[in-house]
């Protein structure tokens, strides 16, 4: 087996950086085939590819984000180390790479993350993914990410070893705008029977539980709209289309932002939100940030 060195590493890093062996080539300052010949030696050392082609371009495998994630750690803390030799101030925190759940409403994933900066002045880099819960799971098994916010917890079928970090829960809070709010909050929650609602997916877990609620009441709504984007779904619920529901954490942003009135209120509907990291105990302190300051502050 070849041993691996760092040499190997920012031959990979820099072809990734710059898009290409022939710019990664110009960038070291030396010839194509010595940056060809370094990449076969770090993928003997790691006994698998860590690039395929897809037309002209090299596109990394799983092991080669896997390698390079690791690769940019390994240089970021080697030019952190070249400022605090030379005397200036090191930073302990760095970047942070947070996949979020495209359930998630936008305004928890900002109170959430909000500590994560604490000042214009901080050295966290806070870079924000979105997608599927089961893709991001999978990008954080390949420490592609440091963590996922997600209103689900990785579950033993997902096949991923992760750790799921409860922030809190919320009751919902449903809304109106205009004369719909007028019309349906003095006989809540019985005025929401056929009332027009614009209603989270069924693939989702708050419609399940939504779902169920009105089942256990004798309700029907008509359902006007389906949105995964919950930002969607308050603007179209601006426009007085039809009642919607956020978590009641955020009631009053609610209100403040989409111009949105309170019809009522319920806690046998519960939105959970969760942190999930490869790590039994956070040791990020970024994240570690984000996990104290939800629930000491937002589900209090």
């Amino acid at each position: 087996m070849v041993e691996l060195n760092f040499n190997h590493l920012r031959y990979l890093w820099a072809v990734v950086r710059e898009g290409g062996v022939s710019a990664a080539s110009r960038a070291l300052n030396v010839s194509q085939p010595t940056v060809s010949a370094q990449l076969r030696k770090l993928e003997a050392a790691a006994g698998e590819p860590l690039f395929h082609r897809s037309g002209r371009s090299l596109v990394l495998t799983d092991t080669g984000r896997l390698v390079y994630r690791y690769a940019e750690e390994i240089f970021d803390l080697g030019s952190e180390l070249e400022g605090v030799l030379a005397g200036r101030p090191a930073s302990i925190q760095g970047r942070l790479r947070v996949g979020l759940a495209d359930v998630v409403p936008k305004l928890i994933a900002h109170r959430i993350l909000r500590p994560a900066i604490p000042d214009a002045g901080s050295d966290v880099h806070l870079a924000c993914f979105e997608g599927k819960p089961r893709e991001l799971f999978a990008q954080l098994a390949t420490y592609a990410l440091d963590a996922v916010i997600s209103d689900v917890p990785v579950e033993p079928q997902h096949n991923i070893r992760a750790f799921n970090h409860l922030l809190g829960e919320s009751g919902v809070t449903f809304f109106a705008c205009g004369p719909l709010a007028a019309e349906l909050r003095p006989a809540f929650p019985e005025s929401l029977h056929q009332a027009p609602a614009l209603m989270p997916t069924p693939n989702t877990a708050i419609r399940r539980e939504l779902d169920r609620w009105y089942t256990a009441k004798g309700m029907q709504p008509d359902v006007v709209g389906e949105f995964e984007d919950s930002a969607l779904q308050k603007v179209f619920g601006h426009d007085g289309l039809g009642v919607f529901t956020a978590p009641s954490v955020i009631e009053a942003e609610v209100i403040q932002q989409y111009g949105a009135e309170v019809i009522g209120r319920t806690d046998e509907v519960r939105e959970r939100f969760y942190v999930i990291s490869v790590e039994r105990r956070v040791r990020n302190e970024a994240v570690a940030a984000i996990v104290e300051s939800a629930r000491r502050d937002l589900f209090d």
